[in-house]
């Protein structure tokens, strides 16, 4: 393609699972987002599949899933937990939805 040929994209909405037309897609954001920040606390202690379970009190298995990017196998409760056994306090912050933001994110302090 040269330079001059335009490209047709889609642009994102900010939410890949809306774009992708899934119902849940609010939820799976938010869990991928609590997810994804479990794993780098993990990732940050360099710990072994096996102390990271026994830190979350849960199997080898589940620390895997979470480690290879499975968040939609975890309730948003279950993921708070884990950021709470990791010394991460959890604050929800409501405020108005302005257009064109996303109604969910996570930001980690």
């Amino acid at each position: 393609m040269t330079s001059h040929e335009q490209q047709d994209y889609t642009p994102s909405s900010g939410n890949v699972f809306a774009d992708m037309g899934l119902a849940d897609a609010d939820e799976l954001l938010i869990r991928a987002q609590l997810g994804r920040t479990v794993r780098l606390l993990l990732e940050e202690r360099s710990l072994k599949q096996r102390e990271a379970a026994a830190l979350l009190d849960i199997g080898q298995t589940e620390v895997s899933r979470l480690m290879n990017g499975h968040y939609h196998l975890f309730s948003e409760g279950r993921l708070f937990g884990f950021l709470n056994k990791l010394d991460r306090a959890v604050t929800i912050h409501v405020t108005p939805h302005h257009e064109g933001e996303s109604w969910q994110g996570v930001v980690m302090a």
